[in-house]
């Protein structure tokens, strides 16, 4: 599934050569050539993964990288480094700033988009094509299918990507500020209750399936997709 990467490298034949590959893998990228043009994009809009050189003028990658990991909003942002850096030591020290990843130059383009296809597994498996299945409840990202025992389960565009995001994170409870987030994009300023209502009609396609129930309402925190029915769960 294309993801949006953003790309902060301040050498133009390698920044280009890299988003050039990147977007011929499907992925929309979003560049900038130091720290500072990243931290404005950043706060315009999440990306998916930052892919990150290590040497900037100004600020450096792992400074930016410390950073992002400080902010609560971004912490949870995928970051691959790289560098020309190759001692065991530097990539040690790229991995503790919390770095997902850490690629030395030169590197194919297969091994970059193959590394970032594994990261986004890991970090934010929503963002991959990976089919989901959780009990009779299959959903396919590729074909945009979900099916219930075989039977195909009719969603809209929104009710989808809310389906897959808590497909790929069962048991969690997710607050509906961190599903708009998620789902709707933090650059989207919509009301909370927003989440309610299409909570409400991914619940009524699913109803006639009997798998409704997975979709459970957490008293004062928020929903979770589960197979266990709790206490805690309202429907």
């Amino acid at each position: 599934m294309p993801a949006t990467i953003l790309l902060v490298e301040d050498e133009p034949a390698i920044q280009e050569l890299i988003a050039a590959n990147l977007g011929r893998a499907g992925h929309h990228v979003v560049r900038a050539a130091d720290a500072e043009a990243a931290r404005g994009i950043v706060q315009s809009a999440l990306p998916d993964l930052v892919l990150l050189d290590w040497m900037l003028p100004g600020m450096s990658g792992i400074e930016f990288a410390r950073r992002l990991r400080a902010d609560e909003r971004t912490r949870a942002i995928p970051i691959i480094m790289l560098t020309a850096r190759g001692e065991e030591e530097d990539a040690v020290a790229g991995l503790e700033t919390g770095a997902d990843d850490y690629i030395t130059k030169p590197f194919s383009p297969r091994e970059l988009v193959a590394r970032i296809k594994a990261v986004l597994r890991r970090r934010s498996p929503q963002a991959t094509e990976d089919v989901v299945a959780i009990g009779a409840l299959r959903l396919d990202p590729a074909t945009h299918r979900v099916t219930a025992d075989e039977a195909q389960v009719s969603l809209g565009p929104t009710e989808f990507r809310l389906l897959h995001f808590l497909m790929t994170h069962p048991e969690r409870v997710h607050s509906r500020a961190q599903l708009l987030d998620q789902v709707w994009g933090d650059h989207v300023f919509v009301e909370e209750r927003t989440v309610d209502v299409h909570v409400r009609r991914l619940r009524a396609a699913l109803e006639p399936t009997g798998l409704d129930q997975l979709i459970q309402t957490v008293r004062g925190s928020g929903y979770r997709l589960s197979a266990q029915v709790g206490s805690s769960a309202v429907q």
